[in-house]
């Protein structure tokens, strides 16, 4: 079936139950359905926290 048009709540949503139901990944069917709406998809903080703890690690060896 394919994906519905528009960007209100309940299209995303519905997209996003559509998508899980033909196998996609969680985060894939929201990331999908999310760019078909025009929609930025926000980073979680999770993945955040962990890219600056990289850089900081990164930065103390370089000595800066």
């Amino acid at each position: 079936m394919p994906l519905g048009k528009g960007n209100s709540q309940k299209v995303i949503s519905s997209n996003i139950s559509e998508l899980m139901h033909s196998g996609r990944p969680q985060k894939q069917a929201i990331a999908i359905s999310m760019s078909k709406a025009g929609k930025k998809v926000k980073p979680s903080k999770k993945n955040y926290s962990k890219q600056a703890m990289m850089m900081a690690k990164q930065q103390m060896m370089m000595g800066k």
